[in-house]
């Protein structure tokens, strides 16, 4: 260890060599310029530089013109290997125009808070609804941010032989065609080493990686893109969900900061909520396929049970009225069936009409979300003899994505049609609102049946309709609860943030 420079001789050498033998940390003394004057044996540490080299340079410390500066500020130093090292100081004014700084080397516990401030943001947008494509890419966004990481990746992939997914990117600036260009450097045969983390399911940490990518001509497709970050170092953490790896994340370390244990973990925790979003997604969409082909289902059973049977009637009543014909014909009796005839053919056109206006409803399209939920509430009065109320103020918040506007309007048709199968009620309110905040919109389906319109444990199909339900909320970021009111009856409401339905859009 080098010695400490001799300190100014009017501040008092004893009380200057007690204040530096007792101080765990650095303490230094500057000039009027803040340039240093005297360092103690911690300080020379903490800089890691020849007191020699240090005397007479530039300090980061800034004094604020004399005054003391007692509220933890924190200044970067640069070190000789080419890393940072963030230090947090204290000054206190000398005679003369010095100052006497205090200062301790915290870049460890900063990147830490830095680190664990990064998890829970991350893991509040995995807990929240946006699309897998947006939370993953947040993830990365969250990834990247960290001090000593300058580019990270998502990737996905279900075997290291087929074409990779990336999910979410930072850093890299504008890099639409980096998979394009990665599946070019492989077919030039380019080690690709986040493969090998994929099938290990173990990191794998390459140092000064950078360096043998931009030299190697295998990676020329990708030359441009990897030498825009100011990376050095490269590490690829499997991202592992029950068992199985579903992809990796990519970290691109600054020269100078090499990941060490406690960045490693901050990966791999960043990679348990990148997977835990992955495989959400793909439990959601088997859930989502269930709930589609159950509801072709249904509609088939639907079709067969009204049009058919009805096309089938009035084929037999076509033929009893030939019949009729070849002999001696009875006027009234022939206007009779005829008539019989006119109403099948016109209840079949209904209940198809019914049935297509379930498959895609026109009027989303012409006429908006509550002309549309009046129409189907018009048609099911008729067919089930139950008194629908549709309840809107005269405006609402524009709703101009058909997609959300379909996802709701299926939420009010699920829960009108489980109010007809299970309710047993008479009546039933639709009511359109305006929540809080005020850009939401809240809608409520409550009826005044006995209050079994849920779904209750093992029902099946109608659990598969709730799930259904749920998900569609849930795709624009709203909410949508069910129960039984203290009123009697029960209630399904949905609430929408309107204001993420551009995000949240992505995701059909």
């Amino acid at each position: 260890m080098a010695r400490p420079s001799e300190p100014p001789a009017d501040l008092g050498p004893d009380l200057l060599h007690a204040l530096a033998a007792v101080s765990a940390d650095g303490l230094g003394v500057l000039d009027g310029e803040d340039r240093f004057t005297f360092l103690n044996p911690a300080a020379v540490e903490l800089l890691g530089r020849p007191v020699s080299d240090l005397i007479g340079v530039q300090a980061p410390f800034r004094t604020a013109g004399g005054q003391a500066v007692d509220d933890g500020r924190v200044a970067t130093w640069p070190t000789p290997d080419g890393g940072r090292r963030t230090l947090r100081y204290r000054v206190l004014p000398l005679p003369d125009g010095a100052h006497a700084v205090w200062f301790s080397d915290v870049t460890d516990a900063l990147r830490e808070q830095e680190r664990l401030t990064a998890i829970i943001r991350a893991a509040s947008r995995v807990a929240g609804t946006g699309s897998l494509a947006a939370t993953l890419d947040a993830v990365a966004q969250e990834v990247a941010r960290t001090a000593s990481i300058a580019a990270a990746q998502i990737l996905t992939l279900d075997d290291p032989r087929q074409e990779i997914r990336i999910l979410g990117m930072a850093g890299f600036g504008a890099a639409a065609d980096f998979t394009d260009r990665l599946s070019a450097c492989r077919r030039l045969g380019a080690q690709v080493r986040f493969l090998d983390a994929f099938r290990s399911g173990q990191p794998v940490v390459v140092l000064h990686r950078r360096a043998a990518i931009l030299a190697d001509p295998r990676w020329a497709p990708l030359h441009e893109i990897m030498a825009h970050p100011d990376w050095d170092s490269f590490v690829a953490m499997p991202l592992t969900v029950r068992g199985r790896t579903v992809g990796v994340i990519n970290a691109y370390y600054r020269p100078g900061d090499d990941p060490g244990p406690s960045s490693l973990a901050f990966l791999e925790a960043m990679a348990d909520h990148a997977a835990v979003a992955i495989d959400t997604a793909a439990l959601l969409a088997q859930t989502r396929s269930q709930a589609i082909n159950d509801e072709r289902h249904r509609l088939a059973r639907d079709l067969h049970d009204s049009v058919v049977q009805q096309l089938f009637s009035m084929r037999m009543q076509a033929r009893a009225l030939s019949g009729r014909l070849d002999a001696t014909p009875d006027p009234a009796s022939l206007r009779a069936a005829a008539h019989e005839l006119a109403q099948l053919s016109q209840s079949a056109l209904a209940d198809l009409r019914d049935l297509v206006f379930e498959l895609r409803p026109l009027d989303l399209a012409e006429r908006g979300l509550v002309a549309a939920v009046r129409a189907h509430a018009e048609s099911l009065e008729a067919r089930a003899g139950l008194v629908v109320t549709v309840d809107a103020p005269p405006a609402i918040p524009p709703t101009d994505d058909l997609a959300m506007q379909e996802d709701l309007y299926r939420i009010v048709q699920e829960a009108l049609h489980n109010v007809v199968k299970h309710a047993g009620a008479s009546e039933v309110t639709v009511r359109f609102t305006v929540g809080e905040p005020p850009d939401a919109l809240l809608v409520e389906i409550t009826d005044d049946g006995h209050g079994s319109a849920a779904p209750p444990p093992g029902a099946g199909r109608r659990t598969l309709g709730l799930v259904s339900m749920q998900e569609r909320a849930q795709r624009w970021g709203g909410r949508l609860t069910a129960g039984p009111r203290e009123t009697g009856g029960w209630a399904v409401t949905v609430r929408l943030p309107l204001s993420t339905h551009a995000e949240g859009g992505t995701q059909r």
